[in-house]
């Protein structure tokens, strides 16, 4: 008989309970526990089993759970006589953050506050056992929720003692989702308010605690020693890249292939493309849990996973970066790797200077995947994970240029980028860029963030037509992009970006431009294509030059020589050349 399959259900006993759907994961609590390791801080995407394993800890520990070694009967760690022994023995400090995402510290202290009071109210009746001294039942009854920060941030202290004193045990103290509150502070502004709050409490729970037995925390990013566990030097920090703990989370291929003989499905292949591709720990062929139920259960492929979440927090991310991350992001939407050096501990409040800083947080979030890697050097190979976030990640740039005005404005530009309309190619890039300019760079100082945008947008919306190659040349201001036809009847397009040089002896955007036309003739572009099989006469070549806001397009067919003469150049705010 098939099993039920729940979608949502995050607590282990209720799925045992009612037969549904399980894979088994108990092995962890075996692994983790015979590594004997005091906190250990795991990181995993979104959706990949961390709160129901957090969960299943929490029921294989739990004085809560006593006599219920049934919830286990059959799974892995039942086979292990020793851990039947110690199933149910312990007290257990279980608490989330999973859904404190607010827009103000207030509230945000608030909601953390109360979280904490619920946890003590959960084991009042230690007020009444006699174990607490006077000043300790007063501590006990001063945990509310407008208590001060430094009540707050001592309260899980506290409660392990009183704990461990009631039981002649000490406690296991369980976090999932600790991030959650920080992406938050930094989206909303109060970095430093959650910042101060998070490095008081967990230095107290998880470092000067001698009445913890484990601690183990759960969450999407490992945020950076620095900004938050600096005090905390008895951490083991599990990323996507450790070798631990590697199929723990997500599901394996063969427990895929499996689930889906189990429910009569075969197209294994088409399943793999859209949610294989996760590699945990140098362990590849780890398949996205959520997807994969959602597969099972409707049987029908779709980006279940993606939809989980706006994703515009990743789309201003983007668009808002530097001109390297867009680049980058090219790259990986060809299905081309990337080399790089990031840093996998995030910095929040730095993720816009640090180098690579926002690369790291998208290979913690699961878009990007690491292929392999060099910790010594801090170099990783990269690749976009599956299709499923290939699909996002184009959904998430199709839609900076489909505002009502844009979709006209951008279809009548590549209309006229395959016609060498150059006049009208001016007129359209001058409206574009007052729809645009702010949107890639609220600062307005930075062209390249915009036609950086612009190439991605191109990438997306021709996709299918053409293949995309493009070429920086770093500390020139340069940058090229070639479309080749996949039909051969269609045209080919070489573009050179040049920001305006006057150390190079340029004086206007004329200058500038008929230098990007240049450049394109000493590197035999052209030649390039025409040895691909296009003929001459179906190539267009185009210098966009830049300076600030203002650009300036010139160029045309391959076949004659296409110098500027006397263009005025797109600006926000000027009048466009052959409007």
């Amino acid at each position: 008989m098939k099993r039920n399959i729940a979608i949502g259900i995050q607590s282990f006993s209720k799925l045992r309970e009612n037969n549904c759907f399980y894979i088994d994961k108990t092995h962890f609590i075996k692994e983790w526990w015979e590594r004997g390791d005091e906190t250990t801080l795991i990181t995993r995407p979104r959706r990949f089993g961390k709160t129901l394993l957090l969960d299943t800890v929490k029921s294989f520990f739990s004085l809560e759970y006593a006599d219920r070694g049934d919830l286990f009967e059959g799974l892995s760690i039942w086979r292990e006589e020793k851990y039947k022994d110690i199933q149910g023995t312990y007290p257990v400090i279980s608490i989330s953050f999973a859904n404190i995402k607010e827009k103000k510290f207030s509230a945000a202290q608030y909601k953390i506050c109360s979280a904490l009071t619920s946890i003590y109210s959960d084991y009042e009746y230690i007020l009444s056992s006699g174990v607490l001294k006077e000043k300790e039942v007063l501590q006990f009854k001063s945990v509310s929720t407008d208590m001060p920060l430094e009540v707050a941030t001592e309260s899980l202290n506290y409660l392990a003692k009183y704990l461990s004193r009631y039981y002649g045990k000490k406690p296991i103290i369980l976090l999932d989702e600790y991030d959650t509150p920080m992406q938050e502070a930094w989206i909303n502004g109060y970095w430093n308010d959650i910042s101060y709050l998070f490095r008081g409490l967990f230095n107290s729970t998880f470092k000067t605690n001698q009445w913890i037995e484990r601690g183990l925390l759960t969450g999407i990013t490992c945020v950076s020693k620095e900004s938050m566990f600096s005090d905390v030097n008895n951490l083991q920090v599990v990323t996507v890249t450790t070798p631990l703990y590697t199929d723990c989370f997500g599901f394996t291929e063969e427990e895929v292939f499996s689930s889906m003989d189990e429910y009569n499905l075969s197209d294994k292949d088409k399943v793999k493309s859209w949610y294989d591709g996760f590699i945990f720990g140098g362990r590849k062929d780890i398949y996205n849990p959520w997807s994969i139920l959602k597969y099972l259960s409707l049987v029908e492929f779709d980006t279940y996973w993606a939809d989980t979440s706006s994703n515009s927090f990743a789309s201003d991310l983007i668009r808002q970066s530097n001109s390297e991350l867009k680049i980058q992001l090219e790259t990986l939407l060809q299905k081309k790797s990337i080399v790089e050096k990031i840093d996998e501990q995030i910095v929040f409040n730095r993720l816009y200077q640090i180098p690579n800083a926002i690369l790291s947080l998208f290979v913690a979030s699961g878009y990007f995947n690491v292929l392999s890697y060099d910790k010594s050097k801090k170099q990783y190979i990269i690749s976009l994970t599956n299709y499923e976030v290939q699909i996002m990640m184009e959904s998430l740039i199709s839609e900076w240029f489909h505002s009502p005005t844009l979709v006209s404005i951008s279809r009548e530009f590549i209309s006229a980028l395959f016609e060498g309309r150059t006049a009208r190619m001016n007129a359209m890039l001058n409206k574009i860029s007052l729809e645009t300019f702010s949107f890639f760079d609220m600062s307005g100082k930075e062209p390249e963030r915009f036609y950086h945008g612009f190439v991605l947008g191109l990438i997306v919306d021709l996709k299918g037509r053409y293949t995309i190659e493009s070429n920086r040349e770093s500390g020139f201001g340069r940058y090229d992009v070639m479309l080749i036809p996949i039909n051969k009847n269609d045209p080919g397009i070489i573009i050179e970006f040049k920001s305006i040089s006057y150390d190079d002896g340029e004086k206007d955007l004329l200058d500038t431009v008929n230098a990007a036309l240049q450049q394109i003739e000493d590197k035999h572009y052209v030649t390039a294509l025409v040895a691909r099989g296009l003929t001459r006469e179906r190539l267009f070549t185009y210098g966009f030059a830049f300076k600030g806001k203002e650009v300036l397009i010139a160029g045309g067919p391959a076949y004659r020589s296409c110098p500027a003469a006397g263009a005025s150049p797109s600006s926000a705010g000027s009048s466009p050349a052959g409007a």
